[in-house]
């Protein structure tokens, strides 16, 4: 027995609760957001959008919070302007990393990625130095009960996928990103299960 009255616990339960919340929200806002900018704010023409408005419905986010972050990335309404920006650096022993980051403050932020390469025994590097090794690819993954492997195979080469691999428990659809709606599609409507995309 802590000797507080059972709502002060409640009371601070639910306060850690509604913080984390808040978190995922505010991250989720900036994508919409972001995405709202670079490709409009028809969620039906915009995939980076649909798939932000997806992962936003599914965490439970308001429909007015999400419709405010739209109309905030398409300039209807005013506020903070995010843009996203791409760091390249190396780290411990030369491995290449790439960041991608959303911010609101590009001098902060490069401080604060420059610290955090040098904290942790690498550096930052010019823009270019390490970005030719690294491709944008879009991964749908697949549980293996969901259906058998030559089905998967079938209908996602056929809806334009580029590679599919064995991982396990999951089979990896590997696509190009702008194609990965239409395989996520394509494998939903021939009655595939998809686990993450």
């Amino acid at each position: 027995m802590s000797g507080h009255s059972k709502w002060s616990s409640i009371k601070h339960k639910k306060a850690i609760k509604d913080q984390k919340r808040g978190k995922i929200f505010t991250k989720m806002i900036k994508e919409i957001t972001v995405a709202a900018r670079m490709g409009g704010g028809d969620i039906n023409a915009n995939p980076r959008l649909r798939t932000a408005v997806t992962t936003a419905k599914q965490a439970s986010m308001p429909a007015d919070n999400i419709d405010r972050a739209i109309k905030k990335g398409t300039g209807d309404l005013e506020g903070v302007s995010y843009e996203e920006i791409n760091y390249e650096g190396y780290g411990p022993a030369g491995v290449a990393i790439m960041v991608s980051v959303l911010t609101d403050n590009r001098n902060r932020t490069v401080a604060e990625i420059r610290n955090v390469f040098a904290k942790n025994g690498g550096n930052l590097g010019e823009t270019g130095c390490v970005g030719w090794m690294f491709s944008k690819k879009g991964l749908i993954t697949v549980e293996k009960s969901a259906a058998p492997e030559e089905k998967v195979f079938e209908v996602a080469l056929e809806a334009g996928a580029d590679d599919i691999g064995d991982a396990g428990e999951l089979f990896e659809v590997t696509v190009a990103p702008e194609s990965l709606e239409d395989v996520k599609t394509a494998l939903e409507r021939g009655g595939i299960a998809v686990a993450s995309a």
